[in-house]
């Protein structure tokens, strides 16, 4: 299980920096709305991968629920110090149910173009803090994957 599980956390690392080089731009600009084409890169972007990718943008939520298993295996199978398996767990857990609960539906939300150009700042930015999130959360849960071998 332990190769499953940090195979997808790697997975979903690389998913994550992919979206972070667009999330960046939203990242130490000035002002209460972003450059119209900020916003047009990052709604291309959103647009592409969450609404036009079909079928292949269910891979991402199907590698995310694989890799949650994987982990939970670990725990229930003792194949690691308990301690590592419920940080792996409890890390891959937030970075996932995160987008799920929030990050997804702005980047919907974005990739439509919905809203003001206020409401789309303030979806790019959350976008841009969800994921960073995320990144440092799956980074923990592959160090630990990687490390506890």
């Amino acid at each position: 299980m332990h190769a499953f599980a940090a195979a997808g956390a790697a997975f979903l690392l690389a998913v994550l920096w992919f979206d972070l080089m667009f999330d960046v731009q939203a990242a130490g600009v000035a002002g209460e709305i972003l450059p119209a084409e900020i916003l047009a890169s990052m709604s291309f972007y959103y647009r592409r991968v969450t609404t036009e990718a079909r079928p292949m943008n269910i891979i991402v939520p199907s590698v995310m629920v694989l890799t949650l298993g994987a982990i939970a295996a670990e725990v229930l199978q003792h194949d690691r110090p308990f301690w590592v398996g419920t940080v792996s767990l409890l890390m891959a857990a937030s970075a996932i149910a995160l987008p799920f609960a929030r990050t997804v539906r702005n980047a919907v939300a974005l990739g439509k173009r919905e809203g003001s150009p206020r409401l789309q700042t303030r979806r790019a930015r959350l976008l841009f803090r969800d994921h960073l999130f995320c990144m440092v959360a799956m980074t923990v849960v592959l160090t630990l994957q990687l490390a506890s071998r």
